[in-house]
C-alpha cells in the first residue's frame, strides 16, 4: 500500500481526517468500506439525476459530501455540498450544468483511492460484513446508529463495540422496524439518528418515537450534516437529548453517547 505521503501529495487533508479517525490504521480500514461502496453510491446519484428526482439526488450527494469530508477529499466534498444545496432548492438546471464536473471529480477520487489501497488487503478489514444489518448478535444493551453513511456506522461501532451491541440502520424504515422489535425489552439505550436518509428520513423516525412515547426509554441524539436553522429547530421540537454536526471527532461522539445514555438513567 502506498504511504500517507501519496495522499498528501494529491491534496488529501489527512491531518483533518485524523481528528476523526485517530490513526492511519482506522483511516485505512474505514477507507476500504468507502472504496467498496462508492460505485453503488455513484450509481444512485446517476439514477436520480437521470430521473430529475432532486429530493433523492440531494440525499445521496449529501452522503457523498459527508464521506468525502471524513477522508479529506475536500474538493469533491465542496462540489457535493453545492449540488446538495441546489438540488434541495429544486434547481435542476444547476445540477444538469454541473453534473459532469462532479462525476469527473468523483472518478478522480475513486482512482486515487484505488491506487492508494492497491495490494492493501488486510485481515482487520476482511472481517467486516458487506451488508449492514440492524439485528443484534448478543445480549448486550444496544446503541442504534441510523445513518446512510457506512463511514459513520463503522466509526461508532469501532468505538463502542466492546461495551454495547452497535446496531445499524441505513434508512429511517430500517430504524423504525428495529425500534419496534425492542419496544418492550428496553435494550436500546441510545439512538444516534441522521436526518437526511433515503426512503424514510430521520424526522419520520422522530415522529414514530414520539407517537410510541419512547423518548425516555430510548433517548435520541442527532448526528447530521444539515446545519440549517430550519432542520435544527425542527429537530429540537422533539425531546431529543442533543445534536452534533458532521464531521465529528471521537471525543465528541463519546461525549454525546454518554450524555444520551445517561438521559434515561
Amino acid at each position: 500500500m502506498k504511504t500517507v505521503e501519496f495522499l498528501k501529495q494529491n491534496n488529501v487533508d489527512v491531518e483533518k481526517s485524523l481528528e476523526l479517525f485517530g490513526d492511519m490504521e482506522t483511516y485505512n480500514q474505514t477507507l476500504k468500506e468507502f472504496q467498496d461502496g462508492i460505485d453503488n453510491k455513484l450509481a444512485e446519484i446517476e439514477k436520480y439525476y437521470n430521473e430529475a428526482d432532486m429530493a433523492n439526488y440531494a440525499i445521496y450527494v449529501h452522503s457523498l459530501k459527508s464521506d468525502c469530508k471524513y477522508f479529506g477529499f475536500t474538493k469533491l466534498a465542496e462540489m457535493s455540498y453545492e449540488h446538495e444545496m441546489q438540488s434541495k432548492a429544486d434547481n435542476y438546471e444547476f445540477v444538469k450544468e454541473n453534473y459532469a464536473p462532479l462525476m469527473e471529480e468523483a472518478a478522480k477520487v475513486k482512482q486515487l483511492v484505488n491506487e492508494y489501497m492497491e495490494d492493501s488487503v488486510e485481515e482487520t478489514i476482511s472481517e467486516t460484513p458487506s451488508t449492514p444489518t440492524a439485528e443484534p448478535v448478543s445480549n448486550k444493551n444496544i446503541i442504534l446508529v441510523a445513518d446512510d453513511s457506512e463511514v459513520v456506522r463503522m466509526f461508532v461501532k469501532k468505538i463502542f463495540d466492546e461495551e454495547y451491541e452497535v446496531a445499524s440502520a441505513i434508512n429511517g424504515e430500517e430504524a423504525i422496524n428495529f425500534i419496534k422489535q425492542h419496544e418492550t425489552d428496553h435494550k436500546i439505550k441510545a439512538i444516534l439518528l441522521d436526518l437526511n436518509m433515503p426512503k424514510v428520513d430521520g424526522f419520520a423516525v422522530l415522529d414514530y418515537i414520539n407517537q410510541a412515547d419512547l423518548f425516555l426509554v430510548s433517548p435520541v441524539s442527532i448526528i447530521s450534516g444539515d446545519t440549517t436553522s430550519e432542520a435544527i429547530n425542527k429537530a429540537f421540537s422533539f425531546p431529543i437529548v442533543d445534536m452534533i454536526n458532521k464531521p465529528f471527532s471521537e471525543d465528541k461522539i463519546k461525549q454525546i453517547v454518554e450524555k444520551t445514555i445517561n438521559f434515561s438513567s
